[in-house]
């Protein structure tokens, strides 16, 4: 009786199959960059506001400009982090800096976003200058815009970190 000796177990092989078998699907699909959110999309979202603040299109609005603000101060919180890693500390300021963030450090993250919010800022007002600005751009500028870029214009433009004198802050 000849046995042969098998790499891995069967036991091993039936515990790993959908895993292997879920690699093999997915490999096969085929690769897609994220389809980019035109201006436009977003102000046809952002129609209903204010008086359908709770319908899909309403959320969606509300959540994507939020969003948006969540993502550029974390984002740019992380990289004022790792400047402040360059310089020489102890680690208890260390400790301190990173688990302890101050009402300071929160605002250095927002001035590397380009925009300063301030606290306490509604954010349904925000979304409503937003959505203003999305009203007030041009068809053809809103279809090759990106909701990115549209956003982020509006923001550093009522919510400068250095606001000018006349501004709405």
């Amino acid at each position: 009786m000849m046995m042969t000796h098998s790499i891995v177990s069967t036991r091993t092989a039936t515990r790993f199959a959908p895993l292997l078998g879920l690699l093999l699907v997915t490999a096969a699909w085929p690769v897609r960059a994220i389809e980019v959110l035109t201006a436009s999309e977003l102000a046809s979202h952002c129609a209903v506001l204010p008086q359908q603040q709770d319908s899909a299109d309403g959320q969606y609005c509300i959540r994507y400009v939020q969003g948006f603000i969540d993502g550029a101060v974390a984002t740019d919180a992380q990289v004022m982090l790792a400047a402040d890693e360059q310089r020489k500390e102890s680690f208890t300021e260390r400790a301190y800096r990173t688990r302890a963030p101050s009402h300071l450090d929160r605002q250095r993250a927002a001035r590397l976003a380009g925009f300063c919010l301030g606290d306490p800022l509604p954010l349904f007002d925000v979304v409503e200058r937003v959505v203003a600005d999305l009203k007030l751009l041009p068809t053809e500028q809103a279809q090759s815009m990106s909701a990115r870029d549209a956003v982020y214009r509006s923001l550093t433009t009522h919510y400068s970190c250095d606001p000018a004198p006349g501004t709405n802050q």
